[in-house]
């Protein structure tokens, strides 16, 4: 078979293309590069200068090498799920795409600890190893189709993050190479605690901005004994918020604690998975519980009166495996439901206090009545990471602005009442700016000066993750300033 040859007469591309194997392994005319002008966030979008596919660690890293010392923007991007821009090439980047490398690598059942490359998917981990009782617990909405590199870049979590934690509580170890093509190994031997500064915690959930993750190293925990999932309807959002509040403070840590109001609901039941939730229903609450299966069936007894005191109207648990299963897929659907009963949303994901959801669920539906726009709300409630989807029209002229201030108004929330911008979407280009609604300017400048120390050249996903210089540079020099006459 004749080796495909490049057409372009950039020398870049063409130095490219011999790094990773040939013009098979690059993308660089613009027909082929609109599929990566943009992430799973679509209202920014910016072609890339080229699309290359490495196969190894070792080409990842003569890629990052050339990109730095021919001053080339570079970014690494996975399944392209991330919902906040983080794999958008604002800045004309070469994108390093690691779907190639997806190999489970090894398995050690007797430490509970798996190694993957960066574009191995999220739920084939669990569904490699189910038959032998483990699983990979993190569980994004996205899991059938993100890949484990992209939530390390993220630090993803999922619904039954309440119990288990997001992906930084199941890193063991990291390969990663750094932006002047180093490669090190972070977490040697999958050691936790070990001494020194936790650059474990650092890397993940960096979204890209420090190095690209090359190997990973994950915990996998053994299937709990029991399972069991209850369904609460609600005629008022606030009964089910305080339901959530009070499951939690009676001492159950269910393992997963999920609501969806009037609006997500509509949603999907319009959409692939329905299950017939009441369409008057203001509030569905998903609960579920595992571990020992002794004890499963008591707490599931107190969650029932834990609901009823709170006027639920109707409260079960799942028959048998089929029904949960169908629960869980109604659910798991609800951003992209949104999108049966609307032509475009832009999804925001605040976290606040569980003790405050009324206050800020009555604050959203008010920034909805203001802005004209539907407010679809999806929650993990009980860890208080909410998802306010703002539904707009895309076709009409200025309903994505609308759509861009009513989200960062819905974060403002957030943040006023104690909480934060991002649970587990990540700032990426989207939230740079609402980073103010959390950090002073002097906060910002400690978190870049830690970029510039890995990534001092800002090759490596610049433009992410931190607001424009502005403000923070003056500051910055009024600093240096005075430090130099001390």
């Amino acid at each position: 078979m004749a080796l495909k040859k490049i057409k372009s007469t950039d020398k870049h591309i063409q130095n490219l293309a011999e790094i990773v194997g040939g013009a098979r392994s690059i993308l660089y005319q613009k027909e082929d590069l609109l599929a990566y002008d943009c992430d799973g966030f679509t209202l920014h979008k910016h072609l890339p200068k080229a699309v290359v596919f490495p196969k190894n660690t070792q080409e990842v890293a003569k890629l990052v090498k050339y990109c730095t010392e021919n001053g080339l923007p570079f970014l690494a991007r996975g399944a392209g799920t991330g919902l906040s821009g983080g794999a958008i090439p604002i800045n004309e980047e070469v994108i390093i795409s690691l779907v190639r490398m997806k190999r489970l690598l090894s398995v050690d059942l007797e430490n509970r600890r798996a190694v993957v490359e960066p574009g191995y998917i999220n739920l084939k981990l669990t569904n490699s190893i189910s038959d032998k009782g483990y699983y990979y617990a993190p569980d994004p909405s996205s899991q059938s189709c993100c890949t484990i590199g992209g939530n390390v870049a993220e630090n993803a979590g999922g619904a039954h993050c309440l119990k288990y934690g997001v992906t930084t509580n199941h890193i063991l170890g990291l390969e990663v190479v750094m932006p002047n093509g180093e490669i090190v190994e972070i977490g040697k031997n999958g050691i936790l605690d070990a001494p020194g500064y936790d650059l474990l915690g650092l890397i993940t959930g960096s979204e890209g901005t420090l190095g690209i993750v090359t190997k990973i190293t994950v915990r996998i925990l053994k299937n709990p004994e029991g399972v069991q999932t209850v369904l609460a309807y609600f005629d008022n959002v606030e009964d089910g918020s305080k339901a959530v509040s009070e499951i939690i403070s009676a001492g159950i840590v269910p393992a997963a604690l999920e609501m969806m109001d009037k609006v997500a609901i509509e949603g999907v039941e319009a959409a692939a998975f329905p299950v017939g939730h009441p369409k008057d229903i203001e509030a569905v609450l998903l609960i579920e519980v595992d571990g020992i299966a002794a004890g499963i069936d008591e707490q599931i007894n107190q969650i029932l009166e834990v609901c009823k005191k709170w006027n639920v109207r109707e409260v079960r648990a799942a028959k048998d495996e089929k029904e949960r299963a169908s629960w869980w897929a109604n659910r798991k659907t609800g951003f992209g439901a949104m999108g049966a009963i609307s032509p475009d949303y832009l999804v925001q994901d605040g976290v606040i206090p569980r003790s405050k959801l009324p206050e800020v669920l009555r604050g959203i539906n008010q920034i909805s009545k203001e802005s004209g726009l539907r407010i679809a709300n999806i929650f993990h409630a009980g860890d208080g990471n909410l998802h306010p989807l703002v539904l707009f029209d895309a076709r009409k002229p200025g309903e994505i602005e609308k759509a861009l201030v009513a989200g960062s108004a819905c974060l403002k929330v957030c943040a006023d009442v104690g909480g934060t911008i991002t649970g587990e979407h990540g700032v990426g280009i989207e939230k740079r700016e609402e980073m103010r609604f959390v950090f002073k300017d002097e906060e910002i400048i400690a978190q870049t000066d830690i970029r510039e120390v890995f990534n001092p050249h800002n090759l490596l996903n610049a433009g992410k993750l931190f607001p424009t210089p502005g403000r923070c540079v003056e500051i910055k020099k009024e600093m240096k300033e005075a430090a130099a006459i001390s």
